[in-house]
């Protein structure tokens, strides 16, 4: 099976060898889909100039020809199969490509039978760290933190899903100064009401009470600090209260990785405790090799292209100026820890846009020390901020954070609503309304490009209609209903293809860009691009199921089994890539 864009591109630059010479097979053809045919080629506008001529159409016109094998006695020609279609010269120099029926259907018939559905499998699987979600365990999980946690989770499924080795890190903040009073403040309350109130989700309360007392109560505060130094000595009976403050969040955060249905777990969190001893060890270094500087009496490194006021070189602080350490360091230590002992090929940072300066001066310093090395790929997958419907940061009408999981329950209240009139029993309606519930705000978050902002609207989030996580889990329910009424599973369809509606012709075209829309996602770190995909395959869907009837009694035999083919193949490109988006998706709507 063959992806039609990748097809065409090779083929075109084969037709570009063979016109222009072996230097160009390697020119971008610039295929793209277009209302006038299947697919357009926009290159020879491009290659023109290159080729020092004046007339693109003339360009065009010699691709095409060899494309088509239509070319004058002795020119070379495309080698391989003929071309499986037709290709017109338009505008000023445009490929207008146009398949043949027959060869979709064939392609479509093997993407069927493909247990892959046409995705190619890595053979040089990598090792892939995904670092994402990374609350801050001295405060609430908030709305804030849910794009980062979907967005990682579904890289991390990508990822999996094409064969690569993920290694999944939860860089929780679970460490540093603020710990000190954390640590009293658990004293002073107890250690069940502490755990009590911290596996209710009510750390913001919990920080703010013991802010209040570091701030006003001299006693506390001088208590507080000394904590904080037998807390950096890792002295056994503040380790033991630490893990006790730590031990309850973590069981709360799992709460909301449950409730999200994300693949986190506690083997996948590596925090900031964890390289605490690294810390000394990575100063030392650094200065030890002149890459890092005493500057105003902190340890600095000065990566190249990093200027601040007055054009000065901006500092990227290792050790502060009394001697702490800061999440520079701590960041430092992480990814020398991930190409050292993670073995990473590549290193994902699913993070804040706000940190973009941060991210920038990290992998500059890095490779500075030789920890980055250039065969390892490191980026940040800038996230965008959860915007209300006035436009500004998502909050109640308090101005206070929302708490995450009271956010995932008004999604369940408003799923079950959705539903309401269906027939369902109660526990058939709670799975339900849950599966749209988390599918509705996932989809609406990942269907968008992560650095963008978007505003969290529920009344559009869960709607029927339209580009929504509810809209592409009708379609699969409408699917299932299908082979119910008709007495066959999914997997008995067989085929094969064959297009004799227009319908029929586009969903099968848009079922066989499936495996280029996860090769894209995984590749460019933007599952908006896979989201994209599946509506524009659900929309082609509907239209198909309003235009062709599979199960009428006036269907020939061979066109029922057909469109049961391209039935199945559609609800398993759907569930294959609302799974790999981390959408539930239920067997009835």
């Amino acid at each position: 099976m063959t992806d039609p864009q990748l097809f065409l591109t090779e083929r075109v630059q084969q037709a570009l060898a063979a016109a222009f010479g072996p230097e160009f097979s390697d020119a971008d053809p610039l295929i793209r889909p277009s209302q006038f045919a299947d697919y357009q080629a926009n290159v020879a506008m491009s290659l023109t100039k290159r080729l020092g001529r004046k007339n693109p159409r003339e360009v065009a016109q010699e691709i095409a020809e060899r494309l088509t094998g239509a070319a004058s006695p002795g020119a070379a020609k495309v080698s391989g199969p003929d071309f499986p279609g037709t290709v017109e010269v338009s505008g000023p120099g445009f490929l207008n490509i146009t398949l043949d029926d027959a060869w979709i259907a064939g392609q479509a018939t093997d993407v069927l039978a493909d247990p892959h559905t046409g995705v190619v499998m890595t053979d040089s699987p990598q090792t892939v760290v995904v670092d994402y979600s990374a609350p801050n365990a001295a405060k609430e999980m908030h709305v804030g933190h849910l794009r980062t946690t979907i967005v990682g989770d579904a890289l991390v499924r990508v990822h999996e899903h094409v064969g690569n080795k993920v290694v999944r890190q939860n860089h929780l903040g679970d460490w540093g100064t603020p710990f000190g009073m954390l640590i009293e403040h658990l004293l002073d309350i107890g250690e069940e009401a502490a755990v009590a109130q911290l596996e209710a989700g009510e750390g913001n309360e919990y920080y703010q009470a013991a802010r209040v007392k570091f701030d006003s109560d001299p006693e506390f505060n001088k208590r507080a600090r000394a904590r904080v130094v037998t807390l950096q000595a890792e002295e056994p009976e503040t380790m033991r209260l630490w893990h006790i403050f730590m031990n309850a969040t973590v069981r709360y955060f799992n709460k909301v990785y449950t409730r999200l249905g994300v693949t986190l777990t506690d083997d996948d969190i590596a925090g900031e405790s964890m390289y605490n001893a690294a810390l000394p060890q990575v100063c030392d270094e650094l200065q030890e090799r002149g890459i890092a500087v005493i500057s105003d009496g902190a340890l600095c490194v000065f990566p190249p292209g990093f200027t601040g006021r007055e054009d000065q070189p901006l500092p990227f602080m290792i050790r502060k100026s009394d001697g702490g350490y800061g999440y520079a360091t701590t960041d430092m230590a992480t990814i020398r820890y991930r190409v050292q002992d993670l073995k990473a090929d590549r290193i994902i940072y699913v993070i804040g846009a706000t940190q973009a300066l941060h991210m920038s001066m990290l992998f500059a310093s890095a490779r500075m020390a030789g920890w980055l090395p250039e065969h390892v790929r490191a980026e940040h997958v800038q996230i965008g901020s959860v915007l209300g419907s006035d436009g500004k940061m998502f909050k109640t009408r308090s101005g206070k954070s929302i708490k995450l999981l009271e956010l995932l329950d008004e999604a369940d209240v408003r799923a079950a609503a959705v539903i309401a009139e269906r027939e369902y029993d109660d526990a058939a309606r709670a799975e339900i309304a849950h599966a749209v519930g988390m599918g509705a705000v996932k989809y609406a978050d990942l269907s968008v490009s992560h650095d963008s902002e978007y505003v969290f609207d529920f009344d559009r989030m869960l709607a029927l209609t339209g580009n929504t996580g509810p809209y592409l889990q009708y379609a699969t329910a409408r699917i299932r209903s299908i082979f119910r009424k008709g007495g066959v599973g999914p997997s008995q369809a067989a085929g094969p293809v064959v297009l004799r509606h227009p319908a029929e012709r586009a969903l099968a075209l848009r079922l066989l860009g499936f495996g280029a829309a996860v090769a894209e996602t995984a590749e460019d770190s933007a599952p908006h691009r896979l989201a994209a995909f599946l509506f524009d395959t659900a929309s082609a869907f509907t239209t198909f199921y309003e235009n062709c009837p599979v199960l009428r009694a006036d269907v020939e035999e061979e066109t029922r089994a057909s469109r049961l083919a391209l039935c199945g193949l559609t609800l398993r490109v759907l569930e294959t890539g609302l799974d790999l988006l981390g959408v539930p998706v239920p067997e009835r709507m």
